[in-house]
């Protein structure tokens, strides 16, 4: 019987967490690449760990599952302490970014070698078997060998492979790295939906950050072996709580300002609110700019850029300081695009959309 969820829309944390990641710390000789990063996941929640190649994400994701021990920290599982139990005894799945798929054997003895590992009597893996393959729709395939199949096909033996072992955790590391960009995104797509049609808890690692829009309930955005950010995937989106962050996710835009008396002063006349005082730097989107031709507004610029991109056009303006500033708009709003060298006023559409950060 499956359990209750928890409702996390908001990104908040789980009362009663299925994996707790209490300050884990991780060193290598004298470099340390994971640094007291906490973060806890609740029944069925697909969470994403999202970061630049050398953050510690993958590190985090090994910690888990137990190739590599922390020096610090603790993680947990149902409320039991994992940290001394070896890696064929923890309550987790790993789907490889390779796949690690035996060449040599059939697909379906690749998804029961883990059960015939355990001692599980013959009759027993061969029915598991055959409901793992058909719970990825693979049912026909049982008798193929894996250079026989597809990329998509390959990555849902390694799904099924895992799901045989009803892990309590299922961890992906980078599972579409090897997927051309069309199969990526319809894989991204079917995974989500597989994990939650079977009520699964999956911690999912990219360094993608259109996959981690499109798989996670939640997102924890990494940088130097620290968690940055913990929050829906909106929410990193509209609301990013660090420059990085803003940087790292989406395009945005940023110049300098200074705060006083809890406001911030924008270029177009407009006001966003900020608990900083002295010089700051804004961040906004470009969906979140307004572009019209002539000068009549108090923000002004000139086009250098600008490109089509399906019903978007994106303009790059040139402001007086020499910044370059993003916009999207939407083709339908005028009947020609602005061209590089007109002038042009910029807008805010929502000053609650701006974010402020330390300079």
């Amino acid at each position: 019987m499956r359990q209750e969820k928890a409702d996390l829309t908001d990104g908040s944390e789980p009362a009663a967490p299925v994996l707790r990641i209490g300050a884990v710390s991780k060193r290598f000789g004298t470099v340390t690449v994971l640094k007291d990063c906490s973060l806890n996941i609740a029944e069925g929640e697909i969470v994403t760990l999202l970061g630049a190649s050398g953050c510690g994400k993958t590190t985090l994701l090994r910690c888990i599952a137990g190739f590599w021990d922390a020096e610090e920290g603790k993680i947990e599982i149902d409320g039991h302490d994992v940290g001394d139990l070896p890696v064929n005894r923890r309550p987790v799945g790993v789907v490889f970014q390779s796949y690690a798929l035996f060449p040599h054997l059939t697909v379906a003895r690749n998804v029961g070698y883990g059960l015939r590992m355990r001692g599980v009597p013959q009759s027993e893996i061969d029915a598991r078997v055959r409901e793992a393959l058909e719970t990825v729709s693979l049912a026909d395939f049982a008798d193929r060998y894996p250079a026989q199949l597809s990329g998509g096909q390959q990555q849902r033996v390694a799904v099924a492979r895992v799901l045989i072992l009803q892990p309590r955790v299922l961890l992906l590391d980078e599972p579409f790295s090897a997927l051309d960009a069309k199969l990526r995104g319809a894989m991204q797509v079917e995974l989500r939906q597989l994990i939650k049609r079977l009520g699964l808890t999956a911690i999912f690692v990219t360094h993608d950050q259109e996959e981690a829009l499109t798989m996670s309930d939640r997102i924890a955005v990494m940088r130097a072996g620290r968690i940055e950010q913990v929050a829906a995937p909106d929410t990193v989106f509209d609301h990013p709580a660090t420059a990085y962050v803003a940087d790292f996710i989406g395009t945005s835009n940023f110049w300098q300002a200074q705060a006083s008396g809890g406001q911030v002063a924008l270029p177009d006349g407009q006001i966003t609110h900020t608990d900083m005082s002295g010089p700051v730097q804004v961040m906004t989107r470009p969906h979140n700019l307004r572009l019209a031709a002539g000068d009549k507004g108090t923000w002004r610029g000139q086009v250098s850029f600008h490109r089509t991109v399906g019903a978007l056009i994106e303009y790059h303006v040139e402001i007086p300081d020499g910044t370059t500033i993003q916009i999207a708009t939407m083709r339908q709003e005028r009947a020609r695009p602005l061209q590089p060298g007109e002038v042009v006023s910029l807008s805010v559409i929502d000053p609650s959309y701006c974010a402020v950060y330390p300079v």
